[in-house]
């Protein structure tokens, strides 16, 4: 054999052997290279281990078209092929939009547009009137105080009365400065017990000796304990105040804000609302009262509603038995707190043709009275009263369907204590007192064990009072 410069046999080469080059396993020119590269059938070919092809994709990220399709090109196989084609004759591809429709089709399309159209045009115009409608006031300050000065006595009053003001109430608003007084800026109209010897022992306060009582009834100046046997006469047990604008802020027609922190204590009853400057149609409540707000001092657990609950109302009748207040009262419940947990802006706004009241939004009003008809036939009263009176329209001769609500009122804002008058339903909750009874003040004092320590917070806190008049110049708007 022929050796080389090394003394090796010199390498065949592809242009000097006539033997064919060995070619590597697995490349479509061995024996087994006739196969399609992307046939599915050798399992073989993608299997791990031995004997894998390396150049060919595993099956999991080979695409679905290269299984079970021809391949001929290059390589020489009898698989499928991977595309059919063929001359399409003439004729059989659908031409739709050369195709004759139904003119009447077309309202399928149009009459839906049209009804979609008409829709929003119905819309915009009811929102136009409804804001077009709405009547923008124009109004004139008659008070801002936020108390910076202290209580200014030439606009507040403060009450001085033990008679219950109508209600049997179990106050006796004083005129000093120990239930009424400004404290870090805010008013405070504070609840507190009256003195145990007053109370117990035959005593008499008497307001009209000593020039103090701002009534002139008597039994609302003069109050006495009477120890006697079978004697249920007491003084008032609660000291309280109740102050009033009537010397200093009256209007007709308007709007009022109270900015105020309802008080915590079982039986305490505070109040934000107006009464007439005169009693042009007769007495209460022929010439109306507005409660702006009303509330109770008990915890949510009492069955009417306690501090969780504010409630406004009109009051209005020819007389107090038929005083149609029910037919104009709403309340509203504060959502997961109280009245009592912080400051709420209670408002009211007033005019000749609609009242409504409301609570730090004029969107979340708590009670409306639409005066679209007069006051008289909304009540539906009775022709005669229970002992046989006839009973006449006496708002009538105004001519005006908000009568009695069409003259001056003024603010008043007290601290009540219990009462007599079925604020505090007989038998709810607890109540120590019974409203027909002539123990009621008696027995009220007795129980203070029970229900004077609920008195964590009995004051009524009012941060600011705006009052505002409204000056249109044309008030019939």
């Amino acid at each position: 054999m022929e050796q080389n410069f090394y003394g090796r046999p010199p390498v065949p080469s592809a242009a000097t052997s006539s033997a064919p080059t060995p070619l590597r396993p697995g490349t479509p020119n061995t024996e087994d290279g006739n196969r399609n590269m992307f046939d599915s059938t050798d399992s073989a070919s993608n299997a791990p281990g031995p004997g894998t092809n390396p150049f060919v994709s595993p099956d999991g990220s080979r695409p679905a078209s290269s299984f079970n399709s021809s391949n001929e090109g290059p390589f020489e196989g009898t698989g499928q092929r991977y595309f059919h084609s063929r001359l399409v004759k003439k004729g059989e591809i659908e031409k739709p939009w050369l195709e004759k429709h139904d003119p009447k089709e077309k309202w399928v399309t149009i009459l839906p547009l049209l009804g979609i159209l008409l829709g929003l045009c119905i819309s915009g115009f009811l929102i136009w009137d409804g804001m077009r409608s709405v009547v923008h006031h124009k109004y004139c300050p008659v008070l801002d105080d936020d108390f910076s000065n202290g209580l200014d006595p030439s606009i507040w009053t403060k009450e001085v009365q033990v008679g219950g003001f109508g209600n049997g109430e179990f106050e006796q608003t004083t005129g000093g400065d120990s239930n009424v007084f400004v404290q870090d800026g805010n008013l405070m109209i504070q609840a507190t017990l009256q003195s145990a010897d007053l109370v117990e022992k035959n005593n008499v306060i008497d307001l009209l000796k000593d020039g103090t009582c701002t009534s002139k009834d008597y039994y609302s100046c003069v109050a006495a304990t009477n120890t006697t046997n079978g004697n249920s006469s007491i003084v008032p047990p609660t000291l309280s105040g109740r102050i009033n604008t009537f010397k200093g802020a009256k209007i007709k027609y308007g709007r009022i804000e109270v900015t105020a922190k309802m008080p915590v204590g079982d039986w305490l009853w505070p109040a934000i609302w107006m009464l007439p400057v005169n009693d042009t149609y007769g007495p209460w409540p022929a010439s109306g009262e507005i409660d702006i707000v009303e509330s109770r001092g008990n915890n949510h657990t009492y069955s009417q509603g306690g501090n969780n609950i504010a409630s406004s109302a009109l009051h209005w009748g020819p007389d107090p038995a038929n005083d149609a207040w029910w037919k104009t009262n709403n309340k509203r419940q504060a959502l997961h707190t109280t009245y009592s947990s912080g400051f709420n802006t209670f408002g009211l706004e007033w005019s000749e043709k609609y009242l409504f009241t409301y609570i730090n939004s004029r969107l979340l009003q708590v009670t409306y009275t639409n005066f679209n008809k007069p006051m008289w036939s909304r009540g539906g009263f009775p022709d005669s009263t229970s002992n046989g009176t006839r009973l006449v329209d006496i708002w009538g001769k105004t001519g005006l369907d908000n009568t009695p609500f069409d003259q001056e009122f003024y603010l008043i804002m007290n601290l009540a204590v219990g009462g007599t008058n079925g604020w505090f339903e007989d038998g709810q909750s607890g109540k120590p007192w019974l409203d027909q009874s002539p123990n009621a003040k008696k027995d009220f004092w007795n129980a203070r064990d029970s229900w004077y320590p609920t008195w964590t917070q009995p004051q009524l806190e009012v941060s600011r009072v705006v009052i505002l008049q409204q000056c249109d110049g044309n008030e019939d708007l």
